[in-house]
C-alpha cells in the first residue's frame, strides 16, 4: 500500500476549493481510492460552499470566489 498527497477542486456556483487529501493506492482494482475521512471532507467543504459558510470551508480548503474574464 502506497499513500500520495494530492489537492482535489470543488467547484460551488461562483466558489471553489482546492482540499487537499490523500490517494491510497493498492493492487486492487479500486486503486487508488480516498479515506473515509478525506470523502467526509470534501463533503464537508461542498456543503460549506453551498451554504456559503466560508468560516468552515476555509478550516478545511483554500477557497477563490470566480469571476469571469471581461475580454
Amino acid at each position: 500500500m502506497t499513500k500520495k498527497q494530492t489537492t482535489r477542486l470543488i467547484r460551488q456556483d461562483e466558489y471553489a476549493a482546492e482540499v487537499e487529501i490523500e490517494l491510497i493506492y493498492t493492487d486492487d482494482d479500486w486503486s487508488p481510492y480516498l479515506s473515509v475521512e478525506d470523502a467526509a471532507k470534501l463533503d464537508e467543504v461542498r456543503e460549506a460552499l453551498r451554504q456559503k459558510d466560508f468560516a468552515t470551508a476555509t478550516k478545511l480548503a483554500r477557497v477563490y470566489k470566480l469571476s469571469p474574464l471581461a475580454v
